[in-house]
């Protein structure tokens, strides 16, 4: 008989078996063990179901706490898109947008919902883009960042952006598009081009200044030139020789005060080529001995040991840097005397350093001042600009021309009891055998007569007249035209050999009668060699006038070496030799 306190699926499942269990005790006390398991069963079962129950409301609350929670985040970061300054976009790999926000309206004027789909190359035009790109190379998939700059216009309001983007991968690396910012950037560009604008104004300014200087210079150096040339009394020779070396060192001092911008800019670049240092101390032995005497004042050039000859390295800044040192020694010196010294420091690797010190008993500097003198327009006081003068810009050029070459100016002074200036540098030894001679010691060159008809485009008389004492004496046939409407008139009439063409012209400037002569429907007239005249300090002026078409290039004031070698290789008697 089934016990009804046992377990529904026990008794159904003893019911099944006819099993009389009350028979054998052992069974009794057995399936009354089994019937315990199966009600802890069902307690354990509801405990878990509650358990469940309590989880499933936890839950429940969880995630509409997290929806609610996802709908704010999203409702903050749409008004953060919608509201931040430029434009937020997504793009297929193929360019065409996915995402914009708002500001894709207020910047473009044309609707979110017409763009969304469709190509940025649909929005961009080529020319609108800073710098030449093509569309190919924007949103290239082998790029992983792309950075440009356009304009847009709207009516008569230009606004230029600044766009960024990057590429987007998935999990496994795959690229799937871009992301990225449009951001209004039309101030900064303004400024941009207002600052090219003062640049190029500036640098206008530089050329013409040059010009004007470079023009009454060109007759110092040229009439200089031409005495040498001719007979001159022996007592006449050294002053003759400083006139000459004062002007051309001027010349190369305008070169680089007029372009100061680029020893700043670091666009100042070496020249680097053979020159004699005996001869260049002898050089700055001639001058300067000349300016201490009339002061009463000692100048000695020193060379404490072997010294080797022959170098190569930039002599132009050497000269400035020297010459800028020895001035300021000498303007400031009363009384004793200024050496300048120079001793070899080593030979390594055909390199040689040596060292230049300038050393004075002049008013010195004192502790404070010795940083503040390598300032630009800086002097020690301003006592000593009132009573000196000067610009303050020597020892700044002249340290800045040495950190070009990887050295530096260091010095060392007393108030009172004089200053020490020097400077270590490395200059290449020449393999030259024979001893090289510089135009100025060679002052009476054998010219041979040249064979050659020229025509001078040049308006200036000064200029005319010493070339016209040159060509003189080399036996060259030359007109002289004084105006681009002249230069064209006579080389319609007459058959030249050689147009040395000045730039700077009235009525019709030197490139655009260039450009005039070489659509000369003439074959023969339009190739006639044309060799650029300027007194110009522009970087761009000789490649200006490859693009205009010209043979050659030279600057004012004329070296006559220069000038000989340039037209004896247009000669007529050169050609037929090379031909």
């Amino acid at each position: 008989m089934l016990n009804k306190g046992y377990h529904r699926l026990l008794r159904r499942q003893l019911k099944k078996t006819g099993l009389d269990i009350t028979e054998n005790p052992d069974f009794v006390r057995f399936f009354n063990m089994v019937n315990d398991a199966y009600k802890s069963f069902d307690n354990d079962v509801k405990h878990i179901e509650n358990i469940l129950e309590e989880s499933s409301k936890e839950l429940f609350v969880t995630n509409q706490r997290l929806i609610k929670e996802r709908d704010n985040t999203n409702k903050r970061l749409e008004h953060i898109v919608d509201n931040i300054g430029g434009v937020l976009f997504k793009t297929d790999l193929d360019g065409n947008f996915t995402f914009l926000n708002n500001a894709w309206t207020e910047y473009s004027g044309i609707p979110v919902n017409y763009a969304i789909g469709k190509s940025f190359r649909t929005f961009l035009q080529g020319e609108n883009i800073d710098g030449f790109k093509r569309f190919d190379d924007l949103f290239s998939r082998e790029k992983e960042h792309i950075k440009f700059i356009f304009k847009n216009k709207r009516g008569n309001e230009v606004m230029w952006f600044e766009v960024k983007s990057k590429l987007i991968k998935d999990r496994n690396g795959v690229s799937t598009g871009f992301i990225g910012t449009i951001t209004d950037v039309t101030n900064l560009k303004e400024t941009e081009i207002e600052l090219q604008k003062a640049s190029k104004s500036k640098d206008e300014f530089l050329s013409t200044m040059s010009h004007e200087i470079r023009t009454p210079l060109n007759a110092v150096t040229g009439l200089a030139n031409i005495l040498l040339m001719e007979d001159h009394l022996p007592d006449q020779l050294e002053n003759l020789k400083a006139l000459k070396y004062s002007g051309e060192h001027l010349l190369g001092l305008i070169n680089d005060l007029l372009d100061f911008d680029k020893i700043k800019s670091g666009k100042l670049k070496l020249v680097e080529k053979d020159f004699s240092l005996n001869y260049f101390l002898e050089s700055i032995n001639s001058h300067f001995s000349l300016r201490t005497e009339k002061k009463g004042l000692i100048f000695n050039v020193i060379k404490e040991n072997d010294v080797p000859d022959n170098i190569i390295g930039d002599k132009l800044k050497l000269t400035q840097i020297i010459k800028n040192l020895l001035s300021n020694s000498l303007k400031f010196t009363e009384n004793g005397c200024i050496n300048l010294t120079i001793k070899n420091l080593g030979v390594k690797e055909n390199k040689v350093r040596l060292v230049f010190k300038i050393i004075d008993t002049g008013i010195g500097i004192s502790k404070s001042k010795q940083k503040s003198i390598f300032e630009s327009f800086m002097q020690a006081n301003s006592e000593t600009s009132i009573k000196y003068g000067g610009t303050g810009l020597g020892l700044s050029i002249s340290k800045k021309l040495l950190n070009l070459q990887g050295s530096d100016l260091i010095v060392e002074s007393e108030l009172g009891k004089g200053s020490t200036f020097f400077f270590e540098i490395t200059y290449k030894v020449s393999n030259r055998l024979n001893v090289y001679e510089p135009d100025m010691i060679k002052m009476q060159p054998d010219y041979e007569p040249l064979e050659i008809n020229v025509l001078v485009a040049e308006d200036n008389k000064m200029n005319v007249l010493i070339l016209k004492r040159f060509f003189n004496k080399w036996g060259v046939k030359y007109t002289v035209a004084e105006n681009g409407e002249e230069v064209l008139k006579l080389f319609e009439k007459f058959d030249y050999d050689l147009i040395l063409m000045d730039l700077q012209m009235p009525k019709i400037n030197g490139y655009q009668a260039t450009k005039i002569i070489r659509k000369s429907k003439n074959e023969n007239k339009a190739s006639i060699p044309i060799i650029a005249l300027t007194a110009f300090a522009q970087i761009d002026i000789k490649k200006k006038t490859e693009q205009y078409k010209m043979n050659g290039f030279m600057g004012k004031p004329f070296n006559p070496e220069k000038l000989y070698k340039l037209l004896k290789s247009y000669s007529k008697a050169y050609n037929k030799k090379a031909i």
